[in-house]
């Protein structure tokens, strides 16, 4: 009887230990810093560079990368945008499942125009995207992202300090990774294809 018992409780605990194990996600390797599961980013309200009204569930069934920069800014965007632009030339015909988004944090200078010359001149397919100082704020704020305009010599020469990364989301339009400026283009690529599979 106790062998009986013994075995009863053996065979118990192994079928718990195989239930646990179904009930577990399975672990994506991504090389970028993994955000599944994020509560911010959730959606934004802006205007296109062709003047058309955007939201994030016009890009559902394309992954999403999104940057917060500006036009005049002279190092970490014009270097992420064309990072981003080798990224797409590496993903091949893949990168048309992909879509950039150049969201600028100085809409008091990067108007439609401005951002129609600048952010297609990296890729075609890349959008910029603005709004009212009141609309980047709040946009500003459901992402995260910090930005802080820096005096300069005369009124209209300012700089703006500002959150230099970028973020991905999924085909659902669901948050799902933070890329550090300057990481690889391969661990993008790698994990775009991820996503994209």
């Amino acid at each position: 009887m106790k062998k009986v018992l013994a075995f009863a409780l053996i065979a118990v605990s192994l079928l718990a230990g195989c239930g646990e194990k179904k009930a577990e996600a399975p672990k994506v390797a991504f090389q970028s810093t993994d955000l599944t599961g994020a509560s911010f980013a959730r959606d934004f309200a802006l205007t296109d560079h062709n003047g058309k009204p955007r939201t994030m569930a016009d890009f559902k069934g394309k992954a999403v990368i999104m940057f917060f920069g500006y036009t005049q800014c002279p190092d970490v965007c014009p270097t992420t945008m064309a990072e981003m632009s080798e990224v797409m030339k590496q993903l091949g015909p893949q990168a048309d499942q992909v879509q950039v988004l150049f969201v600028t944090i100085d809409p008091e200078r990067d108007t439609q125009k401005l951002l129609s010359e600048y952010v297609p001149a990296f890729d075609k397919r890349f959008l910029g995207l603005y709004g009212t100082p009141e609309q980047t704020a709040a946009v500003g704020k459901e992402f995260k992202v910090m930005y802080n305009k820096v005096p300069g010599t005369t009124p209209g020469s300012y700089s703006m300090d500002h959150t230099a990364a970028s973020y991905v989301f999924d085909k659902q339009g669901k948050i799902r990774l933070l890329l550090r400026p300057g990481q690889p283009t391969s661990f993008t690529v790698h994990d775009l294809k991820l996503l994209l599979s």
